[in-house]
Order: structure tokens, then C-alpha cells, then sequence
């Protein structure tokens, strides 16, 4: 046989065993395994190269219990195939086999073929829905191809960035360098570029230590998107949980190309994490396509309505939600984890609505069976775990409820420091509250205040410069006439919608773009940065361009703000050197010389009391830190979102300026105890919608 081509030989499968799951290559063929608990029989169907010819139909001849199995000697990489299972059609019951459409390996490592929407894949009859489509795709369907998975690492370790040097950089691979300079022509928009030194060296300028990507599991889009002519450019819609995206390949390997990106950045310093999503499948509710899972074993796959199960639980969103109860279910979702660890060597996930993971019975179990597997598994001990917290099940908000050791997406920080800033509903008491870690949230439940991610602006929403100049979204290019994306964004467009060159609007822009970062950057717990947030870029007031693979959403580069990038590397150096806020619970208690490790202030230096904390009005607030993270000179941060200058009393001391972030780069030359013999300053001139920080000359 030729292994190169997978041109196998017709012959009857030997038995084969139960595992591993998928198709595997021992040196002297191929072993098949397919879950199909209510099957009556599962085939093998065998293709040429192409996927176009089918050139043998064998009956699996091994079942151990709901595993179906089968070897086929002399078998090798690049063998293309699929499968037809057999069994009952009750959708009432929850049964949808039907053997006239090809599926999908679940656990394939690679996909081939073009899927086209309009072609015979739906498992039911479009007229009458209780009926089985007779029609049979096996020439368009998907096929999965056995392959051969070596790779030389080259010594490849994990940078294991400290948890409190930890900032997060969301980025879409294609979106990041695809107008990116220095970046060649050929590999913009890919893991190579990616992975190209002007990519790297502008994540180090920056100072990020890890990078999130959005999903890169391979997708399909959904077939209202590919009416429009539009394309699912964020990815949320996982077709192979073990196959990386070939869309974003400047080759024709994919999966080499990704792993050189990851050793690339690794030698660099920087985590590689992935944005996952494995809370529902492309095959959509009831009328959507046969694809994989539904064909195999849908009563097993997803979470059926327990009255109707030929309607779909769709707490996802998107028609269907995957039932993590079932052991199988939760053997995919492991070993895809694992094999991402393991042969691809990413650092972590952020787990998309992630509650769906933690569904029981009952509703959602922080020790539920996910989560205990996830926390015994060696291969995933020291992974970084973050959760998108809430999806849209009931009960579906669970921000701070996930076990220990788990990261989680605040929104809370992200509301409070926007309204703080943006003249929305916010008292002083909420800000500090979002700054300091959100104890409410975390400290109550032994969590660590890293544990809370921070951040103003994701990829899902108005970037930061959006935030800043539109009132109300502009999604009419998604074709949904205006009616997607979020309506309640708590942003200011500062006096005028969208684009102007006022300079009195522009000028305010600048100053509460860099008053958000600062807040965001020097607050406890872990930032997340938006990818071109630091570069000013915008989306043109869309604050859901999931479907826009253009310009809208291609960092604009050409028109970044060198000022505005120079302004955040050097915020990321600060909170490097000086680390603020510690990764560890404040008390307000005073130390041995009297100074507390965490005090907050009035402008006249008084400390705050109740009344102060929940006025609803005042837009001023200082932080002494007694205790700061490195180092042992106290700190003072100032916050005035006012729109006029206000006078702010310094302890005792002297003081040293290392950010005001009105200035274009941050920096102010500004001392308390001016040579000369000048009396000391006991005032700081706190200007407008700022963010100052000042370090004490003399430690404690």
C-alpha cells in the first residue's frame, strides 16, 4: 500500500480494539473507533485521494459496549474516510440515524473537502421533518483523512509566565497581521505571519506575555452567512475540535505551520491560549445538517428538550448545546484539551459561555464532573483555565462562582471603569471595588484576586476607540439591519457620533482613551488587551463584525497611533516595575510605621467614609498604597474623570511623578520637593479625565 496517497487495498476489517478513539496509526495499519450507543451497525467508508470516489463500505466488526471498532492492516497516513451509521429514525425519541448521509471522525485530525450548503445534508426531509432525507451525499460530505502527526520541537518549553506578570493579548490571527508591515505579502493574515519577527516584536515592544487567539479550531460557516456573501470571521461554530483552521495557513500544512507559530512564540517569552467552543456544533437545531454527531448518536451528543427530544436545549445561541453529562461527551472535550497540550503545546483556553460545561441536572455544579476531570488530569495540571462566564441557559451568569485556579472574564470591571469614565451610572465605591480585584466576587470563595480578568473592550463589542466616539452601534454591514450586537455599551461618542477632527472632541477621545488603559492596566487582577486597542484602531462603530472579514476588522496599521502604543508599552513597563496592586488580598490595616497597605482617599486627603463611597456624583478618588506589589516605596494613585482640574492633597512625603496619563506618552517630569529650597508641594493639580501615579522618593 502507499501510505502517502492512504490507497488502501479492499479487504474485510480485523476486530481492532476500543481505543484511542479516532484513527490511529500503529506502523502496520489503521484502527478505527466510533461512539454509537443506539446504532445497529456503523460502516467504514473508504475514499480516494480526492474525496470524491468512495472505493470500499466495511461493516466495523467490533463492539465494546457503545464503542464500534475495526483495524485495517496494511493502512496508513493519508487514508480519507468517513462513516455511515445505522439505527433507529425517532426523531420524538431523539434518535436521528440515517445511513444515507457520510460523517464526520468527532475526534478527525483532519478534514477534507469544500462543504456547500445547499447540498443534500439535511438528515431530515425538508417538507416533512418527521421523515428521513433518502437523498445520499457521500461525494459532497465532508471526509476526515488519517494522518501521520511527527514533529521535530526542537527543545520547545512553556515560558510559564508568573501569574502576576500575566497580561493577555486577544488577538484573531488573521485580523492581527494581515495589513501588518514587515510582515511578507504571502504570509499576512496566517500562523506564519504570526509568527514572523515584526508580529513578535511588536508583542515585546508592547510587553504582553501571552496571547489569547481567537478560535483556530477548524469552523463552518453558517449557511445564512454564506447567502450574504459574508463569512464567520470570529469563529465560534468548531467543525474539528483536533484540527487547526486551514483558512488561516500560508501553506498547505496547517498544523506544522501552527506549530512553528507556537515554538516562534514561545522563544520569545509568550503563552500561546486559544479561545474554545465546546458548548455546541455547526449541525444547528432541528433543521440544520447531518454532519457528525447528530448521525452518530444525537440522543447522546446534545441536550434534548426532555418532553420534545426533537427540539434542542440551545443555550448557546446557536440552535444546539452539547451535553457534557455524557461520559463520551466529556472523553471529546478531554481529549481534544489534551491534544492541544500535548502535540500542539498551547498554555491554555478561554472556554466560550463556559457555564454550559459546568450544566448538570440541575443546573450549574462548580464540582461537576468537567471540572473534576479537568482538575485530575495530569496532562492539564498547570494549564491556564479561563472561562467566559455566563451564556444563555437559566441561571446562565455565574461571574466568580468557577472553582479555584480558574480565570474568569469580569464584566463587571469592564461596565464599572466604562461608566466610571464615561459619565455612566457609577459611584466611587464600585470603581474601587473593580480595581482592587473585585473581592466581591473572588475573595469570599479563597480565589485569588488574579483570578479576575480585566478588561474594557474584547473583541466582542466597540473597540476602544469606538468607545469613545459612537452613542449607538452601526452593524448594518452584518446584514441584520442594525437589530445584532450589543444596545446598551455604555460608551460616549464625547459630543459627536463618529469620525470628526474638532480638536476639542479629539483631544477628549485622546485623554479618556489613555485614562480607560491606565485604569485597566494598573488595576489587581489579570488585563486583557484588545489587539489594535493600542493602535487606535476602529471598526467604524460595529460593535459585532463577527461576520466581517475585511477591513473593518484587519487591524488598520497604516493609520495607527504611534503615540497611543508608546503610551500603553509604557503603562505595561509600569505595572512590571512598580506592580501597583499585589496579587493578594488587602486588608486596610496599617503597618508598623502606620501606613496602611491599602487606603482610599478624598481630594483633601481624608479617607473615604460611606456617604463619600456611594456618592453617585463625584468623580474623584485617590488609592494609597502602603504595600505595593514591588519594591517598597509607597504609591498614589489618583483617578479625576471630571471635566475640569482639581486640586488633590498629597500625604506626607515626597513624591515623584511616573504617570499622568494626559501626557501623549505618560511621562511628567514633576517632583514634590523641587531643588532650590523651594517649600514641597502639598497639592497635586489633578487634570481632567486623568490617571495619575506617583511613587514616594523614600521607602518606609
Amino acid at each position: 500500500m502507499d501510505t502517502l496517497t492512504g490507497a488502501a487495498p479492499v479487504r474485510v476489517l480485523e476486530v481492532g480494539r476500543p481505543w484511542p478513539m479516532g484513527a490511529s496509526c500503529d506502523g502496520e495499519g489503521v484502527n478505527f473507533t466510533a461512539f454509537a450507543a443506539h446504532a445497529s451497525q456503523v460502516d467504514l467508508c473508504l475514499y480516494d485521494a480526492s474525496g470524491r470516489t468512495e472505493i470500499a463500505r466495511l461493516p466495523l466488526p467490533g463492539r465494546s459496549g457503545d464503542i464500534w471498532h475495526g483495524r485495517l492492516p496494511d493502512a496508513g497516513p493519508g487514508l480519507v474516510y468517513g462513516y455511515r451509521v445505522h439505527g433507529p429514525w425517532r426523531p420524538d425519541r431523539g434518535h436521528r440515524h440515517n445511513p444515507n448521509k457520510l460523517l464526520l471522525d468527532p475526534w478527525g485530525r483532519e478534514i477534507v473537502g469544500r462543504h456547500d450548503p445547499r447540498g443534500p445534508h439535511d438528515g431530515a426531509d425538508r417538507e416533512h421533518p418527521q421523515q428521513i432525507d433518502v437523498r445520499d451525499n457521500g461525494r459532497e460530505a465532508l471526509k476526515s483523512r488519517v494522518i501521520a502527526d511527527a514533529y521535530d520541537w526542537q527543545g520547545d518549553r512553556p515560558p510559564r509566565v508568573a501569574g502576576a506578570d500575566l497580561v493577555i493579548y486577544e488577538a484573531h490571527v488573521r485580523g492581527l497581521t494581515r495589513r501588518m508591515p514587515g510582515v511578507p505579502e504571502p504570509l499576512r493574515g496566517s500562523y506564519a505571519g504570526l509568527a514572523s519577527p515584526a508580529a513578535i516584536a511588536h508583542l515585546q515592544r508592547l510587553g504582553v506575555t501571552a496571547i489569547c487567539l481567537l478560535p483556530v479550531q477548524q469552523i463552518l460557516d453558517e449557511p445564512r452567512l454564506t447567502e450574504l456573501g459574508l463569512k464567520n470571521y470570529w469563529g465560534y461554530n468548531t467543525l474539528g475540535f483536533f484540527c487547526p483552521d486551514p483558512r488561516y495557513a500560508a501553506t498547505a500544512a496547517p498544523r506544522r505551520e501552527f506549530r512553528d507559530m507556537v515554538r516562534a512564540l514561545h522563544a520569545a517569552g509568550i503563552e500561546v491560549l486559544l479561545d474554545v467552543v465546546y458548548n455546541h456544533t455547526p449541525e444547528g437545531d432541528a433543521r440544520g445538517p447531518t454532519l457528525c454527531w447528530r448521525g452518530f448518536d444525537n440522543l447522546s451528543w446534545y441536550r434534548l428538550e426532555p418532553e420534545r427530544r426533537e427540539h434542542y436545549v440551545n443555550w448557546s445561541g446557536c440552535g444546539n448545546t452539547l451535553d457534557i453529562r455524557h461520559p463520551r461527551v466529556l472523553q471529546m472535550v478531554m481529549d481534544s484539551l489534551r491534544y492541544w497540550v500535548r502535540e500542539m503545546h498551547v498554555d491554555g483556553f478561554r472556554f466560550d459561555l463556559a457555564p454550559v460545561l459546568g450544566r448538570g441536572t440541575a443546573g450549574f455544579e462548580p464540582d461537576g464532573p468537567f471540572f473534576k476531570a479537568l482538575l485530575q488530569d495530569p496532562t492539564l495540571q498547570g494549564v491556564r483555565l479561563i472561562a467566559e462566564p455566563w451564556d444563555l441557559g437559566p441561571g446562565g451568569y455565574r461571574v466568580g462562582q468557577f472553582p479555584r485556579g480558574w480565570l474568569e472574564w469580569n464584566d463587571r470591571c469592564r461596565d464599572a471603569l466604562r461608566a466610571f469614565w464615561l459619565g455612566g451610572d457609577c459611584t466611587r465605591g464600585e470603581f474601587a471595588l473593580r480595581l482592587a480585584g473585585s473581592s466581591d466576587l473572588f475573595q469570599a470563595r479563597s480565589r485569588s484576586p488574579l483570578e479576575s480578568v480585566n478588561y474594557v473592550v474584547s473583541h466582542d463589542g466597540f473597540t476602544l476607540a469606538d468607545l469613545v466616539a459612537y452613542d449607538m452601534r452601526h452593524n448594518e454591514a452584518n446584514g441584520e439591519h442594525n437589530r445584532d450586537g450589543h444596545g446598551h455599551n455604555l460608551s460616549w461618542n464625547c459630543g459627536w457620533e463618529g469620525p470628526t477632527t474638532d480638536p476639542l472632541v479629539v483631544g477628549r477621545r485622546r485623554r479618556l482613551q489613555r485614562a480607560l488603559l491606565a485604569s485597566l492596566l494598573l488595576a489587581q487582577g489579570t488585563p486583557m488587551l484588545a489587539a489594535g486597542d493600542e493602535l487606535g484602531h476602529s471598526q467604524g462603530g460595529n460593535n459585532n463584525p463577527y461576520c466581517q472579514d475585511n477591513e473593518t476588522t484587519w487591524i488598520a496599521w497604516p493609520a495607527a497611533d504611534a503615540e497611543l502604543l508608546a503610551y500603553t508599552a509604557h503603562l505595561l513597563a509600569l505595572r512590571r516595575r512598580l506592580l501597583p496592586l499585589a496579587p493578594r488580598w488587602y486588608t486596610g490595616l496599617p503597618d508598623a510605621h502606620g501606613l496602611a497597605d491599602l487606603a482610599w482617599l478624598r481630594r483633601t486627603g481624608e479617607p473615604m467614609t460611606p456617604e463619600h463611597w456611594n456618592n453617585r456624583m463625584s468623580r474623584i478618588v485617590g488609592a494609597l498604597i502602603g504595600a505595593p506589589g514591588r519594591g517598597r516605596s509607597a504609591l498614589l494613585l489618583m483617578f479625576n474623570a471630571r471635566d475640569m482640574d482639581a486640586g488633590f492633597a498629597l500625604p506626607p512625603g515626597r513624591w515623584i511623578c511616573e504617570l499622568d496619563s494626559t501626557q501623549a506618552d505618560g511621562r511628567r517630569d514633576w517632583v514634590s520637593h523641587p531643588d532650590g529650597g523651594a517649600t514641597p508641594a502639598t497639592h497635586y493639580e489633578l487634570p481632567a479625565r486623568s490617571v495619575v501615579l506617583l511613587r514616594a522618593a523614600d521607602p518606609h
